[in-house]
């Protein structure tokens, strides 16, 4: 007879040799999984991380990788960290001022505030980074000769400025949203309290609201700053020397592209490990103080 739950077994009944071949598979199959659901699940999550980085070192190790070639300019490439660091973190903080006054006006019933607020998001959101990375450093310089002479050093902004502005005022728009939502999630009986002990209204968000919805949208900042240190890449197509920008040159000057690239990957690899580790130790002492 054949198993009621291995219906493909049932195909090779009148198989003869096929049949008996099949019902081997699956007893070697049930014998296999009956010994890897011995071990818990972490031991078999490990298991399977081993096995796949272990298959990664040996497809790597097929490929025709300097690695002379790469030690020599791996100081190199690393020395572009303190600038990617430096224009994410400036930007992120830029973001998120641009993110808390975008949410006010978002949730603001003033008509002004509020379609500034929604213009900003619309069209920022509305437009490739690449292409606002350029405007403030290609297309902004030529508004210069239009405006005050005192001030058209203004419009014409070193890279790293235009890449932090750029990258900023992006994230901002996209923040925006998130502060609004961390605002919204808020019980309106909390503001009603802060009215009743006789604060206005942007006393009860500075020191009611605020602080509440700083918590909530804490892991959002650090996803999205994780996420800025990748797309911090793109400020390396303005000359910005950071980590991507370098592990190209040399890779172009040499045709070393592939080795160049790949350590740049690991790096920004190894750097988002990192901030997502800190980031949840983050998310855990801040909760703990919401345990009872």
């Amino acid at each position: 007879m054949t198993r009621p739950d291995r219906p493909e077994l049932a195909l090779t009944a009148r198989g003869g040799p096929l049949r008996s071949a099949s019902r081997g598979l699956w007893r070697v199959h049930d014998l296999l999984e009956s010994i890897i659901l011995r071990f818990s699940f972490r031991t078999r999550v490990r298991t399977t991380t081993v096995a796949i980085s272990a298959l990664g070192v040996v497809l790597f190790l097929q490929l025709q990788f300097d690695y002379s070639f790469t030690r020599t300019w791996l100081p190199f490439v690393v020395g572009g960290i303190p600038y990617t660091l430096l224009v994410s973190s400036a930007a992120m903080v830029l973001a998120v001022v641009l993110a808390l006054f975008g949410a006010l006006g978002r949730l603001s019933k003033r008509a002004v505030p509020y379609s500034l607020a929604s213009f900003y998001v619309s069209f920022i959101r509305g437009t490739p980074l690449i292409v606002q990375i350029f405007l403030w450093y290609s297309a902004l310089p030529q508004l210069a000769p239009v405006a005050p002479t005192w001030g058209r050093s203004f419009f014409i902004l070193p890279a790293i400025v235009a890449g932090i502005l750029a990258l900023g005022v992006n994230y901002g728009a996209y923040m925006t949203e998130i502060f609004r939502a961390g605002f919204q999630s808020l019980g309106h009986g909390q503001l009603e309290a802060a009215y009743a002990i006789g604060m206005n209204h942007s006393q009860a968000t500075r020191r009611v609201l605020l602080p509440q919805a700083i918590r909530v949208v804490i892991p959002a900042i650090g996803n999205e700053y994780i996420a800025m240190l990748k797309d911090s890449a793109l400020v390396g197509l303005i000359t910005v020397t950071e980590i991507f920008y370098r592990a190209q040159e040399v890779g172009n000057e040499y045709f070393k592209n592939l080795e160049m690239l790949i350590v740049a990957a690991l790096i920004y690899w190894m750097m988002t490990i990192l901030f997502s580790a800190l980031q949840a130790r983050l998310e855990r002492r801040l909760a703990r103080a919401y345990v009872r």
